[in-house]
């Protein structure tokens, strides 16, 4: 399934439009990772756990946002937008969420 930021795909034409499609995924850091983040926080450098774990959760959202198309008859998801929020009262969570719409194609 192609899968797209832009309105149209290039060399197709988008015969019908199948509805909005969402993808969401809640995941929380563990204690393990906030101290490794703590540490680079302290002393400077990237964070490769929350990256690691930002990574997966879109992965995640994105393939649930596949599926849902899917089951709509969609060959394609386009406009697709992605979101990033820390949830929880320690922001110990991060919610990936995505959107898009699944189209038909010729």
């Amino acid at each position: 399934m192609i899968i797209t930021t832009t309105s149209s795909i290039e060399g197709k034409t988008i015969t019908s439009y199948e509805g909005i499609v969402f993808g969401e995924v809640i995941s929380g850091i563990n204690f393990l990772k906030d101290i490794g983040a703590g540490m680079r926080n302290f002393f400077g450098g990237r964070s490769q756990g929350y990256e690691d774990e930002i990574l997966v959760a879109r992965e995640q959202a994105l393939q649930e946002m596949e599926q849902r198309a899917f089951e709509l008859g969609a060959d394609a998801v386009v406009g697709v937008k992605m979101d990033y929020e820390t949830l929880g009262a320690d922001n110990g969570m991060i919610m990936v969420t995505c959107s898009g719409t699944a189209v038909k194609l010729a």
